[in-house]
């Protein structure tokens, strides 16, 4: 495994950005409080992620629907606490940003009462002045496209997203507006890697994956997933990474050098 950097500094939007000019994969991974996010922090992960999946993977919930806004300052303000380099990425969870009214109030109790560095909501069309207006505020964005949890029941399941050529031109179109709009960073989930490769070649920010190949920025993954204790069966795009590791700071570390080194995700995990 490759050694972790002694003094890696914290990690920014800019800093983000530098490692897809250079070439430099990141290592994303969630996280739902503060033991597993020092964890996360000691093994030079670059983004940790306080996701809506805790509905699922810490609630036992079916869906992330019925997360709500104290639930995700709770679980972020952990994290926080065990943070000292990743940059904590934190999701808006659904209806909190239906309107850009909305969504600058609740940004700015995640940004002040939660720590947050960096946002992450859900793409739709009515969500480009959200986006710009968040911008406006000085608030860093992630959006995320393709396969969206909180739109579970619209989208009739948890499907692959992008696989004919409207609908791919279509997300594609829709990155590069997000761009225009000021996103910072793109998450593509249940993409295919053809479209997801297309993508991350033609926006300057970065792009992040969850099952959308090897050729994005970056990739992330629920950490409850790698170490093979999430709940019901696991998805396609994830791996058990305790497998072969003795210990959850060993599979934090495997993840991180796979991640890196650009074998990991394979083909078994992706979707063409």
């Amino acid at each position: 495994m490759s050694s972790q950097n002694k003094n890696p500094g914290k990690v920014s939007v800019r800093t983000l950005r530098e490692k897809k000019e250079q070439g430099e994969k990141l290592a994303c991974l969630t996280a739902y409080d503060a033991a597993f996010a020092a964890v996360l922090d000691r093994a030079d992960i670059d983004v940790v992620l306080v996701g809506d999946s805790l509905g699922m993977v810490v609630q036992g919930l079916e869906t992330t629907v019925p997360v709500t806004m104290d639930e995700i300052i709770y679980h972020s303000r952990m994290v926080a606490r065990g943070l000292k380099h990743a940059m904590l990425m934190v999701d808006m969870p659904f209806m909190s940003y239906a309107t850009p009214e909305e969504a600058t109030a609740n940004a700015g109790r995640l940004m002040k009462e939660a720590g947050a560095e960096i946002l992450k909501l859900e793409w739709g069309a009515a969500q480009l002045e959200t986006v710009q207006r968040l911008t406006r505020c000085g608030i860093p964005v992630c959006a995320h496209l393709g396969l969206q949890p909180q739109s579970v029941f619209k989208l009739g399941g948890y499907r692959v997203q992008g696989r004919d050529k409207e609908t791919a031109d279509a997300m594609l179109n829709d990155a590069r507006l997000l761009e225009a709009a000021g996103a910072d960073v793109l998450l593509l989930e249940c993409v295919p890697s053809g479209l997801a490769r297309r993508i991350t070649q033609q926006v300057k920010v970065p792009v992040i994956g969850i099952g959308a190949g090897v050729d994005c920025d970056g990739q992330i993954l629920v950490l409850y997933d790698i170490l093979d204790i999430a709940p019901g069966k696991r998805t396609r795009f994830s791996k058990n990474f305790m497998a072969d590791a003795g210990s959850i700071a060993g599979a934090v570390e495997h993840f991180r050098d796979t991640v890196r080194e650009g074998t990991f995700p394979g083909p078994e995990h992706s979707f063409d």
